[in-house]
């Protein structure tokens, strides 16, 4: 079973308690059946398993705790907790330290993605202004080095290796040496990999360790080969000193619990994960997030930690939504910023619900058909002149003069009926912000924002409503999930997971009336 599939199911078992008219044991064992053996097909250690049951069962005492909701809510949140024990080895990761040389050195099999992995770290850090560079020490495999020459060039990151030196020691020993003069902060040091866990590849990762003095030793780990995974794991770190985790081919078509339950075995904290092939597809690892995501909740502060990474003109743009104020020009710009957020997919799996939504359309074909539609809005934009992009009432200065329509349908390649339905979006927008400028309590401190007027705020959930694709409503559970969305925006994004148990219990009933 793949990971998609493991979220779908679990949350199906947890809808179930909702629909019990009384939860006794009987349902909570069944409830507990259906869970564990979805956790098994999808490669979780049958251990793990086996342990995850007897806690959650540990957690009721059906003589203590009066029927309904309370009981609901305990259990919920129980297995909620379970579920982030399995990817929570209890360990804190290594976290480098700026101004001073971090080296990192990778380690792994040969076709875990292990080269790829490490210009994506790479790329990671420099785009939180920390001076990274690569160090190639795969001297085993034909061609690494050219492909760790290729990938960092396109990059833009710094690389070392040799065509000449066949001692990947030395090779890692004097990388390493000419950037720590050079002030380099995170210095990465790929080595070889095997297809067999050779004890030539282990002779050598010790010798590459000791010429280089890593400060964190990452596994890299291919999840996509199950429950393989724990034996490869147990070995490297009976070797090496593993301190973190990277699993790659994380993605929604990968089975991924025997790399999950691996790293509980191993007791080393998983970092990052990939989810896919280009150079931004690497997402900083973080238990309660991923297990939110997993079971469609949701990480709105991954989300807003990717918007703080785009350096965006905030302070601008509140200004303008205090003033009710949003052009066509407005909502040019923020396609501009959801472009540059990543795969569209990733970023509606962080907005609760929304990842059923693209999830019913396949991945990468749904991100490419995202993107696609939104270059196309942006191309009609870029059809217009700036005195239609600035203007307050375009919609009505677009209607009053239709040529204008003909003249920006034909600038753009696309039918008149398309600058319309973009013209229609725009007005449904410009309504919610009209809206939420006129609720000053939006936008005042956390005390405050806690005497909300309730009138106001359900004109606001009832313009954001309107103006949302009908699907997509449904989706997050119509005006009370936009409810639940603008509080864990206020609350500073805390997932449901961590809002104790009657979030946990409010976001399941949410979701159980789709």
């Amino acid at each position: 079973m793949v990971l998609a599939d493991l979220g779908r199911k679990i949350t199906a078992a947890l809808h179930s308690l909702g629909k019990a008219t009384v939860i006794d044991e009987e349902v909570l064992n069944s409830m507990l059946k259906e869970i564990c053996a979805a956790l098994l097909e999808a490669d979780v250690n049958i251990m793990l398993v086996k342990r995850l049951r007897e806690n959650v069962k540990k957690a009721i005492d059906f003589d203590e705790v009066a029927q309904g909701l309370n009981k609901r809510i305990i259990i919920q949140q129980a297995v909620f907790q379970e579920l982030v024990q399995l990817v929570d080895p209890g360990v804190k990761p290594y976290q480098p330290k700026k101004g001073k040389a971090n080296v990192i050195m990778f380690v792994g099999l040969q076709g875990s993605g292990k080269t790829t992995t490490c210009t994506k770290l790479a790329y990671y850090y420099k785009k939180k202004n920390w001076k990274a560079c690569l160090v190639c020490a795969d001297t085993f495999r034909a061609g690494a080095y050219d492909q760790l020459k290729q990938n960092a060039t396109k990059a833009g990151i710094p690389f070392y290796g040799s065509y000449t030196e066949v001692d990947p020691a030395v090779i890692a020993g004097d990388g390493v040496d000419m950037f720590k003069k050079e002030g380099f902060e995170i210095i990465i040091v790929d080595t070889s990999g095997r297809h067999k866990q050779e004890e030539s590849l282990f002779e050598e990762m010790l010798a590459v360790s000791n010429a280089v003095g890593p400060d964190n030793v990452v596994f890299v780990m291919d999840a996509s080969i199950g429950q393989a995974c724990e034996a490869q794991a147990k070995a490297f770190k009976d070797k090496v000193d593993v301190g973190s985790v990277v699993i790659t081919k994380l993605d929604g078509h990968a089975k991924g619990g025997g790399a999950l339950s691996a790293v509980a075995a191993t007791k080393s904290p998983v970092i990052f994960i990939g989810t896919g092939e280009h150079i931004d597809n690497l997402e900083m690892f973080e238990e309660k997030a991923f297990i939110s995501k997993l079971l469609g909740m949701g990480d709105i502060q991954g989300l807003m930690d990717k918007v703080k990474d785009l350096n965006m003109d905030e302070e601008q743009m509140m200004k303008d939504i205090q003033k009710g104020r949003f052009t066509l020009r407005n909502m040019y710009e923020q396609f501009q910023n959801i472009m540059k957020l990543g795969p569209i997919s990733q970023v509606m799996g962080m907005i609760p619900g929304l990842s059923s939504v693209f999830g019913q359309a396949g991945g990468q074909v749904s991100d490419q058909e995202s993107m696609k539609r939104l270059k196309k809005l942006m191309t009609i934009m870029d059809s217009m002149n700036d005195k239609e992009l600035d203007d307050m009432e375009a919609t009505k200065t677009f209607t009053k003069q239709p040529t204008r329509v003909t003249r920006v349908a034909c600038g753009a390649g696309v039918t008149e009926m398309e600058v319309h339905a973009l013209l229609d979006q725009y007005k449904k927008f410009s309504q919610v912000v009209k809206q939420m400028g006129g609720v000053k309590e939006l936008f005042k401190d956390e005390k405050q924002m806690k005497n909300l007027n309730p009138a106001k705020m359900g004109k606001v959930y009832q313009s954001m409503a309107k103006a949302m694709d009908p699907q997509m409503l449904r989706a997050i559970g119509g005006m009370s999930g936009i409810e639940s969305m603008m509080k864990q925006m206020q609350q500073g994004g805390q997932l449901p997971g961590g809002m104790g148990m009657q979030g946990l219990e409010a976001m399941m009933k949410k979701k159980g009336k789709k």
